[in-house]
Formats: C-alpha cells, structure tokens, sequence
C-alpha cells in the first residue's frame, strides 16, 4: 500500500495519528505534534512565506525543526551540510537565488551572506499565526564527492517520500536512527521515515560511536540506517550490542557479503536490507534477501522504478529522481528518455548484478581496469579483516599500482601468516593485476561526512610482497 503524498511535513503530521511521535537530539527533544502550533522562528516564519531559504546550522536537531518549519512556507530550502567549503557559499546562494538565510551560527561564524539577511532558529515557541497558504516546496540537495562547486539537486516531498511505505495496521510505531546526516540525501531518506511514521534518534558528528549506540539503545531505536563504513566502525566498537534493532540498512556504499553477514551475526534478530540511492536517481531498490548484488529481473521490469544497464552502468528512471540541476549553466539531469546515469557500475554473474565501483574510480595499471571496491569485496571476506580501502599509487612502468590498507577484527595484530593469507585470497578470486602490490595495516580508516571511505586519507603500517 502506497503512503498518501503529502502537501507538506506539517499537513501530514496534523493527520497523522502517528504525531505523537518524537524527534531526539543529543542535547534537545520534543514531539511532532508540539511543532504543529510551535515555531523555532516566531514570527519571522511569516516573513519568509514564498521566499527561498538556505537552510546553515550547526546542529542537526536545529536543522531538523527550520524543515519541518519552513516545508510548505519557503518556496524552495537549500539544505547545506555540515562539511559544506566556505569557499562555495557564494556562488551556491547565488544559483539557488536565495532570499534569506536561517541558522543557529553566532554572527561572528556566519559566512559572507552578500548582505541577505539572518535569521536566527531559536527554542520553539508558540507560533503567532499559522503559517499561510503551502506552497509545493522545492528541497534542493548538494551533491558529494565532486570537485568544485556541488551541484544542486531540486526535489519536491512527493519524489522524497516515495519510496515510504505505511507500516502494517497495528504494528507499534518504528523508532528510526542513522548514522547520516540528515542535511544528505541518505539521511533526508530516514528524517522522513521518522517525520511520516514513528520516532526519530539523530547523530551527532562529534559524538564517539559507542555513545550514540548506547544512546540508540536508551531510546528504544527499531531501525537504524548507515553506510556499510557506518556499520563496520559499530561493528568495532565494544558498544555493538547496545542497540537490539529490528531493521538494519545499508546504503550508500557497496553492501559486500562479510558486512551483511556481520550485521546478522550481531543482529541475529533483525531484517538486514540495503538500499540503493542517490542524490540524483533517489531511491532506486531495496534488497532484503541476505545477500550482496541484485537480482538481474530488476533490470528491464515495469514499475515505478525503471532500471537498464548501458555499458556497464545502472541507470535509473522514476518518479523519485530529482527534478533538475539548479543553475542558469547547469547540465541536464537525465536523458531524453528521462533515464539518470548514476555512474555506479555493474555486473551480471550468476543472475545476479554486482556493483563494482565508479565509473570516475578506475584504477589503471598498465591499460587494464581495476575497480578498488571489487578488490575490498575480496579482501574484506576475510575472517580476520573488519575493512579495507584499496586505492592507485603511480608507478612510473605499468602507470599505478593497486594498494590495500587494511584493519584488522579488534584484537587482532598484524602477522605475515594474515598478510600471507589476505594476498592468496586475492589471487585465487581475481586477476594478477588486481592483486595488491602493497599492502598495509591500520588501526582504523577515515571516513567522510557522507559516511563514505575517504579514499587518500589511509594510514598504514606497510608490508610489500614480490
């Protein structure tokens, strides 16, 4: 059964009976329903009626209750992360034509506004008036991992929540949780999961993994989403079973077989699904069978999503996808058939499609392809291995070599019976030039705002092999 599409948050929340649920933040709390005659704005709210918002907060929590404030008021909300260069603030409040801004900085932490004014988001408080006539919001989303300015991607709620489905008649109401920052796609996904059905736990950036899993487990979290480099430092963290989820997900990376199969030996409870999405295509598929890849009758079916594989890459046709590119110079969005090319690559083995990598994060030693993911799927089945990150060095002959940075299962320590055993699995599953030339170990791996491997940022302690 399909969820209603709803005209904005606040109108879904006043008919919703599931508004007695609760938003936590680390710091702050309150209930859904409190925010239908409350305002963290006052009477501000008014004047930012059919005006295009930017949306620059420190705190996630303050972020959250300016969305749910402005959606159906503001014509359009920039919604900038945390991790956002300053650099670029200009040129994107510029293209996205922004009128004003709102934000919980102090004036002295402001970026240049090029003279828009400020808005502070304070406590919520009683709201002078109802808010006006709703407009069909426009939410804009900035891409990640790109160069330069992000470009901005333009979604309504209707393309948001159309992946939501209502819970069975009677089930209590999910606690939802993710590792996400809701300011990301990923993380918008889960914010409206909460929003639209049930309770909502947010993160906080600064705070240890092992504090927000406890903090999960006071509040009673039911389902819980990350990347799998989300999932891999919780797994690492003496804190794990905390939290006794009844749904976990993936997305956002590559879900190999040795993180699904970690999260059923820690959860052996719960559903473990991963998803597929994006800024760009949205949310493409759900799979919950256990296992890494997707089933090839994904591809070429009818439905509300439509998928094909050109080249080698997935690409992606609903009404999910974001609208447009924001921009006078912006570039198309899709295709003239309206198909979005998500630059992932796949392959068919077994019937069934395998994600690879990136069309952008080849690795090429001496004319022949490498896919550094591909390379941890192998790596990280490992029993001894809790994740790894495999990247290109230049070399003057074949043009790159593969090298791997390696974590081990706490406890663990290097050995060269592991590296030993690390590199024999490499050269039974995949092609001589696949195999790391350099491999390293680390005590842990960076990971971005996103939740994603910060590919150049490995540590090591470094074993060669011939």
């Amino acid at each position: 059964m399909k969820r209603p599409e709803p005209g904005s948050l606040r109108e879904a929340l006043a008919a919703s009976p599931q508004a007695a649920g609760r938003l936590h933040g680390p710091a702050a709390e309150t209930s859904f329903a409190a925010l239908l005659a409350h305002s963290p704005l006052g009477g501000v709210r008014d004047a930012l009626h059919g005006r295009a918002v930017a949306i620059l907060t420190a705190d996630q929590f303050t972020a959250a209750l300016a969305l749910i404030d402005l959606d159906g008021v503001a014509r359009r909300l920039l919604l900038c992360p945390p991790d956002l260069d300053p650099a670029h603030w200009p040129a994107l409040l510029d293209r996205a034509e922004i009128d004003a801004v709102v934000s919980d900085l102090p004036p002295e932490a402001r970026p240049e506004t090029g003279g828009r004014p400020v808005h502070a988001i304070g406590a919520i408080a009683p709201a002078a008036s109802p808010p006006g006539p709703a407009f069909a919001t426009e939410w804009v989303l900035l891409t990640s991992g790109t160069t330069g300015v992000p470009k901005m991607a333009v979604h309504d709620l209707a393309g948001l929540t159309g992946a939501i489905r209502p819970g069975p008649p009677g089930a209590p109401a999910p606690v939802w949780s993710t590792f996400y920052d809701i300011r990301r796609y990923g993380g918008l996904q889960i914010f409206l999961r909460g929003v639209l059905g049930g309770s909502l736990v947010l993160s906080d950036k600064d705070e240890p993994v092992a504090d927000f899993l406890r903090r999960l487990g006071r509040h009673g979290v039911t389902h819980v989403s990350g990347t799998p480099s989300h999932w891999r430092r919780a797994l690492m963290s003496p804190a794990v079973e905390a939290m006794r989820p009844a749904y976990v997900r993936l997305s956002g990376e590559i879900a190999d077989q040795a993180v699904l199969d970690a999260l059923r030996a820690a959860y052996p409870d719960a559903s473990v699904g991963h998803a597929y999405a994006s800024t760009e295509a949205g949310v493409g598929f759900e799979v919950t069978d256990g296992r890494e890849g997707f089933p090839e009758d994904f591809v070429g079916r009818d439905g509300p999503v439509e998928m094909r594989v050109v080249d080698g890459a997935l690409q992606i046709r609903s009404g999910r996808t974001a609208r447009r590119y924001l921009g006078e110079d912006a570039p198309a969005l899709t295709d003239e058939r309206g198909f979005v090319d998500t630059g992932d690559m796949v392959a068919l083995r077994d019937g069934r499609f395998h994600f690879v990598g990136r069309r952008g994060g080849i690795i090429n030693v001496g004319g022949l392809k490498v896919h550094p993911e591909e390379v941890e799927a192998v790596i990280n089945r490992h029993p001894r291995v809790r994740m790894s990150l495999v990247e290109g060095r230049r070399n003057p002959i074949t043009g790159a070599l593969v090298t791997a940075t390696v974590v081990l299962h706490a406890g663990e320590a290097p050995a060269d019976g592991v590296k030993a055993e690390i590199l024999a699995a490499c050269r039974t599953a995949l092609p001589a030039h696949k195999v790391p030339a350099i491999l390293r170990f680390a005590d842990g791996l960076a990971v971005t705002q996103a939740g994603k491997l910060a590919r150049g940022a490995a540590p090591a302690r470094e074993v060669r092999h011939a």
